[in-house]
């Protein structure tokens, strides 16, 4: 009977463990869906993955608990006397790799979509520096730099004055957002042009360092219109914390409109520009091209 008791327990607390664990998941206590089928596909990944490990550990938590109380020396149990079962080791070096290998396939299949960024729509180049982003939409000329944006700038100031919590977006707000068209697949190119950062929009699904003398590429393909926020992964000097990523995912026509639009006022700015700045920035282009060449 007592035995009976200790079982019934036992189960008792493997169910507390499973539905503590999912009831985290219900409100939203979990990694982020995103809005790409990359990102989604990672987030399904995870959801498997900790389901089975969270079977594993209660099973494994759950065995040796009732063991230690069942067969605790004030009840007067004999230990058992052999040394050692090669069956049973081979049981448990099997059934783990077995259950590594079952993991790994899908693991393996989304680490390649993850790399494949080939036959994108739209290449954009990523450029960190100390402490702000500048974006280049290749196909189109138009180049953009984002930084944080003015309130949250000043709010962060010491003896400012201002209270942080009631700064819309404290911290993860920009004055020009990158604007990226939705069901598009877009390559970026990610280097530095300082130190190492790192561009991280967690519903994205990814994150690429920046690295100074180097290219890495990533690509996404958004699914849903909205802002989507994130930060500079890498600590990067004094500013990182004030170095935030802002993508707002519009429909294909709102972003044609807004390429036009930064378009013209891109070649606007450029005809206005004193002809001594003109002349500055073409020798340092002829200058870096002579490095290079």
């Amino acid at each position: 009977m007592k035995r009976t008791n200790e079982l019934i327990v036992a189960l008792a607390v493997m169910a507390v463990i499973i539905v503590v664990t999912w009831g985290l998941f219900a409100v939203g206590d979990n990694m982020p869906g995103g809005v790409t089928p990359f990102s989604k596909d990672v987030y399904q990944l995870h959801n498997v993955i900790l389901a089975v490990v969270t079977v594993i550990g209660v099973l494994v938590f759950t065995a040796m608990f009732t063991s230690i109380v069942v067969h605790r020396k004030s009840k007067d149990h004999e230990p058992a006397k052999f040394s050692h079962s090669t069956a049973a080791e081979i049981t448990w070096t099997a059934i783990p790799v077995l259950i590594l290998v079952i993991m790994a396939i899908p693991a393996t299949r989304v680490l390649i979509d993850m790399e494949d960024t080939g036959g994108a729509d739209i290449n954009i180049k990523v450029t960190g520096y100390q402490w702000l982003w500048q974006y280049e939409y290749l196909e189109d000329g138009v180049s953009i730099y984002s930084t944080l944006d003015r309130e949250s700038n000043r709010a962060r100031q010491i003896g400012s004055g201002v209270d942080v919590r009631t700064v819309e977006n404290y911290l993860l707000e920009v004055d020009n957002r990158l604007v990226l068209p939705t069901n598009t697949k877009i390559r970026f190119l990610l280097t530095s042009g300082d130190v190492i950062h790192s561009w991280w929009v967690p519903d994205l699904g990814w994150k690429r360092d920046a690295i100074p003398g180097m290219v890495n590429e990533a690509w996404t393909l958004i699914e849903e219109e909205g802002v989507y926020r994130g930060q500079c992964a890498e600590l990067c000097g004094k500013d990182h914390g004030f170095m935030p990523i802002v993508v707002e995912a519009v429909s294909p026509e709102e972003y044609r409109q807004w390429i036009e639009s930064r378009s013209s006022q891109q070649a606007a700015d450029n005809a206005d520009e004193p002809a001594d700045v003109q002349q500055v920035s073409a020798a340092d282009e002829l200058a870096a091209n002579a490095e290079q060449g």
